[in-house]
């Protein structure tokens, strides 16, 4: 072997090991990274995580009233305020709150209707009309200005019935969530649904969580401990 055909296998050789080196290192230092070490902290997914409630993706007036053709639940009680609705004038009254809608409540929707916005001459309001106990009413899903539609009926209703969605979960705590009731143990989305809409107190630890609910008045403090409630105030 010729002294030049030596120094070029060295040079070869050198340059492989330098390159596999600093793939150890890459390796060594992706395994390290916050990202990866997160990775592997993270808590496994629960039954929940894998429910993916279906969609209407509304975009306009007419894609809106897809709401007409089957029952909706109330994803969050105690957040959406709903008003008397005239259906001679099709307007809806939003000076005079008729109330609130309830957690997980079932309802009818009767049609889909553009309405003025209070204070707002140059925007209109999207507003679904159901009836209760024989009244007519009406609550904003959207809004319509310009010619450009935001509508967020998606976020507000499920189009599918909580009970065959999480159906996954056990008899006594769909007997709590019914009566409005909060027991140790529920997971946050499930207090949701038993008294409606929450707001979380800031936390230093990851795995404590604090959330007070107005509850329609009856408000109660929750706190989560890795995701569970375990203490509760009236």
């Amino acid at each position: 072997m010729s002294p030049e055909l030596k120094q070029r296998i060295q040079l070869v050789l050198a340059f492989a090991i330098l390159v596999a080196g600093v793939r150890v290192a890459y390796v060594f230092y992706q395994r390290r990274s916050p990202a990866a070490e997160a990775a592997r902290t993270a808590p496994p997914l629960e039954a929940d995580d894998y429910v993916v409630p279906r969609k209407l993706y509304p975009f306009d007036l007419k894609s809106a009233r897809q709401l007409t053709r089957q029952p909706v639940w109330v994803r969050e009680g105690y957040r959406y305020t709903y008003y008397p609705y005239n259906p001679a004038t099709r307007h809806a009254d939003f000076t005079h709150p008729a109330g609130q809608l309830l957690p997980i409540e079932r309802l009818e929707i009767k049609d889909v209707v553009t309405d003025v916005t209070p204070g707002e001459a140059d925007q209109q309001q999207l507003i679904a009309v159901f009836e209760k106990a024989g009244q007519s009413y009406a609550f904003p899903i959207g809004s319509l200005k310009a010619g450009t539609y935001q509508i967020y009926s998606d976020e507000m209703l499920f189009i599918q019935d909580p009970h065959e969605l999480f159906k996954h979960w056990p008899a006594d705590i769909w007997e709590a969530i019914e009566k409005h009731q909060v027991k140790p143990g529920m997971n946050e989305f499930q207090i949701s649904f038993a008294v409606g809409m929450g707001i979380p107190e800031s936390s230093m630890d990851p795995a404590v969580k604090t959330v007070n609910y107005p509850n329609g008045g009856h408000p109660l403090r929750v706190t989560y401990r890795n995701g569970r409630a375990a203490e509760i105030q009236q």
